[in-house]
């Protein structure tokens, strides 16, 4: 019996997925596994990410299973897993998406000790290492990349399987959330699946892609796509994403992901230190690192961040460079305090991008312009002009009209929100 183990990780998806295409094309019995992977879910498990993983692999199963397949769960070490499922069903080969991050890099290690392995590039558009200046094996600035990137030959987008025919095996259940995680995610995520994440795909392709370039920055519309999760944990691919959107400033931004992760893949100490290091020590401030992370830096426009970030597990991408650049560039805090906050609250967060953005915003990363500033005052009146988005996620400053919402000290606070403490740091 040919049989072959395709290893989900962050590619939740029976489209355009070509480990599983490549699987079942080549092979009579394939095995879709995804592994609860107790080490990583002890160091990294967070109830927001872990809410939407377990909707997005009830999702994959349903596809799965549509196919005549299932989704073989387990839990425990991947490696073990894997070898475990290799032994009990005479597979000698497995197929899984490339990742960047170094503990993906690790596993992979590991598991090519154990089996034949075929990566195949499902997470990102295209694979880190792929382009590359004449100069180096990666790029360090984006700009010239964004060029490379733009009109690199990208493969068709691959339609699901058919049919997947799974060997004699006990496919398991996936467990609740109180069994993973403790704590309760956030009341307003979004739904997980790769379902949910087409529907978001097509109402974005229909209503929001065209004008995005000009409404992106604006806080207070719902003008963005909200696919960040969905291609975080793969449920849609960045591929047909870019291939279907065409050239626009969306398409760059997905090509920033991409980025990331060849900068990450080719310098894995970059997940927890700098590209660039630093040349002054970081202020130490745990309270205002509290009040920063809760949301009460006395600050409107930040505290709105925060507060969505807390509300939705995620946050308006241009709210993350204004919380970013109000932690490191004016309480002069350091970038991995806001790195491990982010990890902890949103969907999205996956290391390359949050490491290539924090650094970025702090001066650390790859930032031509280092010591560029975001003066929070001046980025609310400009992106949130009539002050929407702050009195959406800070209500108790609801009553002051208009754009005196971002200077509240102006305001006899006393009488109107008595209960909102003074600004952190110097905004003027």
């Amino acid at each position: 019996m040919n049989v072959a183990i395709v290893l989900f990780t962050r590619d939740l998806r029976v489209h355009d997925n070509a480990a599983l295409t490549t699987a079942t094309r080549e092979h009579d019995h394939v095995v879709p596994l995804f592994v609860l992977d107790e080490p990583l879910l002890r160091r990294a498990g967070t109830p927001n990410r872990t809410s939407f993983l377990l909707a997005s692999l009830h999702d994959l199963r349903a596809s799965l299973r549509r196919a005549g397949g299932d989704l073989v769960v387990r839990r425990g070490s991947v490696v073990a897993e894997v070898a475990r499922i290799a032994a009990a069903t005479g597979a000698k080969t497995l197929l899984m998406g490339e990742d960047d991050s170094p503990y993906a890099q690790r596993r992979l290690r590991r598991l090519r000790e154990q089996l034949d392995v075929r990566v195949e590039n499902t997470i990102t558009a295209v694979a880190p290492g792929e382009l590359a200046p004449a100069d180096r094996d990666h790029y360090r600035v984006f700009t010239p990349y964004w060029r490379r990137w733009r009109v690199h030959p990208r493969p068709p987008i691959l339609d699901p399987p058919t049919r997947v025919t799974l060997p004699q095996l006990d496919a398991g259940r996936l467990p609740a959330l109180g069994e993973l995680v403790p704590e309760r995610p956030a009341p307003n995520l979004p739904r997980g699946g790769e379902a949910a994440a087409r529907r978001r795909l097509e109402c974005w392709l229909e209503a929001g892609d065209a004008d995005y370039g000009t409404t992106r920055d604006e806080l207070g519309a719902s003008r963005t796509s909200r696919l960040s999760p969905y291609l975080h944990f793969g449920c849609i691919s960045s591929n047909e994403a870019a291939s279907r959107a065409g050239q626009t400033e969306f398409v760059r931004q997905l090509c920033w992901r991409d980025f990331y992760a060849q900068l990450l893949a080719a310098n894995p100490h970059t997940a927890d230190q700098d590209l660039h290091p630093r040349r002054h020590a970081w202020n130490e401030d745990d309270d205002a690192l509290a009040r920063w992370r809760a949301g009460r830096t006395g600050v409107p426009v930040v505290d709105a961040g925060m507060r969505q970030l807390h509300a939705e597990g995620w946050m308006h991408n241009r709210a993350r460079l204004i919380v970013a650049a109000f932690l490191t560039k004016t309480l002069g805090l350091d970038w991995r305090d806001g790195a491990h906050a982010f990890a902890d609250l949103l969907v999205d967060a996956d290391v390359a991008s949050n490491a290539g953005n924090w650094q970025w915003v702090s001066g650390t990363g790859v930032d031509t312009r280092p010591g560029r500033r975001f003066n929070p005052l001046r980025q609310a009146q400009r992106h949130d002009p009539n002050g929407d988005y702050v009195r959406r996620y800070v209500p108790e400053l609801a009553d002051l009209p208009g754009p005196a919402v971002h200077e509240p000290w102006r305001a006899p606070l006393a009488r109107v929100a008595p209960e909102y403490p003074p600004p952190l740091g110097d905004v003027a």
